[in-house]
């Protein structure tokens, strides 16, 4: 299963989709019963969004603060993804409880709002995982190595392998090389593979010599066909995979640092998870 939601070349990640979904189910509810008694909550949903959204940033910036340290203005680049969604959720609860604990007769229809956020947000989690397990396997296609040699995908089972689809002329792409460069120095124990979609390997080996950037194991899809495979029209495109060979997670869009070290930690002290 493909884990996001692809109109042309946009993508969005079924996870973003189910948490606006949540709060878009949480404001019409907590409107609704706020409406029945007279009241307006829509100003006070949209001061709990901020700071739902905040609060999940710093607690995911916290947990992977040494990835920013070089890079501290990182931390404003939300394009990454990098949240923690339980934190935010336990923040937007707390605010509200504090929020409507002088005002008693707001506490009924947004604590409804959020009772029905929470519970679709929880669901919806919970079906993404679960519908995750299902058993996606490195493919057998053998690809061109930059030497002009052949390389089965498979070739790699037996460490945890991550596969990043990318082109050169993809800014994001280009942003996130030298995080992977960088990642694939310093973990030897992991399986770092560079799959370009639909480019020569001339033009592969002369992006790669402009930047000085030493990569192992560049591969060339001149056709496409892993992104066919795995339903990926969106580029760069990261894939991470058990040592098994099973796929545990896909990360749509530009890898930071701290986005990296979330899914290799994932992808290393929990090398069979689906989650």
């Amino acid at each position: 299963m493909t884990q996001s939601f692809q109109i042309g070349p946009l993508a969005l990640p079924f996870t973003l989709l189910v948490t606006m979904t949540a709060v878009a189910l949480g404001m019409f509810i907590g409107k609704r019963a706020g409406r029945k008694l007279g009241i307006d909550v829509e100003p006070l949903f949209f001061k709990v969004l901020p700071v739902a959204a905040v609060c999940a940033r710093l607690a995911f910036v916290w947990q992977y603060h040494a990835a920013y340290f070089n890079a501290p203005l990182d931390i404003l680049d939300i394009r990454d993804g990098g949240w923690d969604p339980q934190f935010g959720l336990v923040a937007a609860w707390t605010y509200v409880l504090l929020l409507t604990r002088p005002r008693p007769l707001l506490r009924k229809p947004m604590v409804m709002g959020m009772a029905a956020a929470s519970a679709f947000w929880m669901v919806g989690s919970i079906t993404l995982a679960v519908q995750a397990h299902d058993e996606v396997q490195l493919p057998g296609m053998a690809l061109s190595s930059l030497d002009q040699g052949t390389v089965s995908l498979q070739d790699f089972k037996g460490k945890p392998t991550v596969v990043n689809l990318w082109a050169t002329w993809c800014p994001p792409c280009q942003r996130e090389m030298p995080v992977l460069q960088q990642a694939q120095a310093a973990h030897p124990e992991l399986h770092f593979t560079f799959l370009n979609q639909g480019e020569s390997a001339a033009k592969v080996q002369e992006f790669l010599s402009a930047r000085s950037l030493p990569l192992h194991n560049v591969l060339l899809d001149p056709k496409g066909k892993a992104g066919t495979l795995f339903s990926l029209r969106a580029l760069p495109a990261t894939l991470f995979f058990n040592a098994q060979g099973l796929l545990v997670y896909t990360h749509i869009g530009g890898l930071s640092r701290a986005t990296l070290a979330q899914r290799l930690d994932a992808l290393t002290l929990h090398p069979t998870s689906t989650k």
